[in-house]
């Protein structure tokens, strides 16, 4: 299988299945001296794991990581770094009987078409868990960025029809409440919403926003490799996420253009700055040096215990209810997921743009 390798500098090669032994990722390109425990990465870990409320899968999983190599007496060497997370709850029985039918809104079908076999326990590697491996990358790639002084805030932004309010946000509250939404009121109104979608076997989805504080302005590339192309790869490479926007977003469709463009102004100390931020920080490909707040759309769960209609292999028709344990909203657990897909794209834009200027390049080897 290729395509499980995603950057250019800062690497990462996820593997691993949902009900094979262990799930993780080797990353390539992190530098040395960056001071990094186990800790470091399983608090980002402890975000997406399984069954830490009512709105989330019952599997109960540890997700305990551990460091294989690239760590020396507390410091990256500069060699490859594995990770791995073991599987320890896995209940491949509750999925022996999709083996013969497609499952709605799943990969089933196009994995079969493709290799002509699937590992049809959980997903295999079309299955959320997948994911852990992004995280902990993802985990290490924030932590680089945090001492550069580029900080990330996700959250959700809504649940099914429950929106936060901009007047209530506090950011205080994303860790407060099980879904992560920076508004205490929305968050008590959205479990209202979900446990009505439980109780009638169904499931919601979503939309997460990102915003980046204190990205310098250059970076990315204004061609193919634009910052925000490669924010809308990352993110759309997330299972769930049927929608990507950034800064107004499919709203800027509905403006002219004297309502969208974002005037320049100078600061008291003479810097540069936008007094709007339609852009959503991004111009041209590359950073403008505002925040850049992007969402993504996350469909509902598709593994519900509602009656569906579909096939078998042999064309057949079948109803089937789907057994076994799943979240009736993925926004939550997905929240760390875009996040550490994000902080994998800017720390590799950044490395990247080391070599776009000789002045920079001769500084180095002075």
């Amino acid at each position: 299988m290729a395509g499980s390798g995603f950057g250019t500098i800062f690497k990462i090669t996820t593997w691993g299945e949902s009900h094979g032994k262990g799930i993780g990722v080797v990353i390539d390109g992190c530098p040395a001296g960056l001071s990094l425990e186990e800790s470091d990465i399983q608090a980002y870990l402890d975000r997406r794991k399984p069954g830490q409320s009512g709105f989330s899968t019952p599997r109960r999983e540890s997700d305990r990581v551990e460091i294989l190599s690239g760590v020396f007496e507390g410091k990256t060497t500069g060699t490859p770094i594995s990770l791995i997370v073991r599987n320890e709850n896995q209940k491949s029985a509750d999925y022996s009987e999709i083996a013969s039918f497609y499952r709605p809104g799943h990969a089933d079908y196009t994995f079969d078409a493709k290799y002509g076999f699937r590992d049809y326990r959980g997903g295999g590697r079309s299955s959320g868990r997948e994911t852990i491996g992004r995280v902990a990358a993802g985990s290490i790639a924030a932590k680089i960025l945090h001492q550069m002084g580029i900080r990330l805030c996700t959250y959700t932004r809504s649940i099914g029809p429950v929106e936060i309010s901009p007047e209530r946000f506090d950011a205080g509250q994303i860790r407060q409440n099980p879904l992560y939404m920076p508004d205490a009121g929305a968050a008590l109104e959205a479990q209202l919403y979900l446990e009505q979608c439980m109780s009638g076997q169904d499931s919601s989805g979503g939309v997460i926003e990102c915003v980046i504080d204190g990205m310098p302005a250059g970076i990315g590339d204004p061609v193919f490799e634009k910052l925000d192309a490669n924010l809308a790869k990352a993110v759309f490479s997330i299972g769930a996420v049927k929608g990507f926007e950034i800064g107004s977003g499919f709203q800027a469709a509905e403006k002219k253009g004297s309502e969208n463009n974002d005037a320049f102004t100078c600061d008291a100390s003479g810097t540069i700055q936008k007094q709007t931020n339609h852009a959503g920080g991004i111009l041209g490909g590359m950073s403008d040096g505002s925040q850049i707040i992007f969402r993504a759309a996350v469909k509902p769960t598709p593994s519900i215990a509602r009656t569906q209609h579909t096939v078998r292999k042999d064309g057949s028709p079948v109803d089937i209810q789907i057994k076994g344990r799943h979240d009736p909203v993925i926004v939550p657990r997905a929240v760390v997921v875009v996040e550490s897909m994000a902080a994998l794209v800017i720390l590799d834009a950044l490395l990247v743009n080391m070599s776009a200027k000789l002045d920079s390049i001769l500084q180095f080897y002075k």
